[in-house]
């Protein structure tokens, strides 16, 4: 039993990795447009976004899309490109 938790534990903080996938983006801070550019975007484009912060260099958006699905999306902080998201619980 003792040789198994470590590897259950090493298991269990695997998952959380691809639960919320491995995304990066590589842009230097100089170039990124702000946070508040992107909210703004999101919510005319009918989205309601409850939070924007940096995860792995990119912005990730928790929300609703405009389709009123709940979004765990990460954009290119310079481009706003898609760069990613969570597959959210049906």
């Amino acid at each position: 039993m003792k040789q198994a938790l470590p590897l259950c534990l090493c298991l269990f903080a695997m998952t959380g990795a691809w639960a919320h996938g491995d995304f990066k983006c590589d842009v230097p801070k100089a170039e990124w447009k702000p946070q508040m550019e992107l909210h703004r975007k999101l919510t005319g484009e009918g989205w309601k976004v409850r939070q924007v912060k940096v995860d792995n260099g990119c912005y990730e958006v928790y929300g609703f899309d405009d389709k009123g699905n709940r979004v765990e999306i990460y954009f290119n902080p310079k481009t706003f490109e898609k760069v990613g998201d969570v597959k959210q619980p049906s």
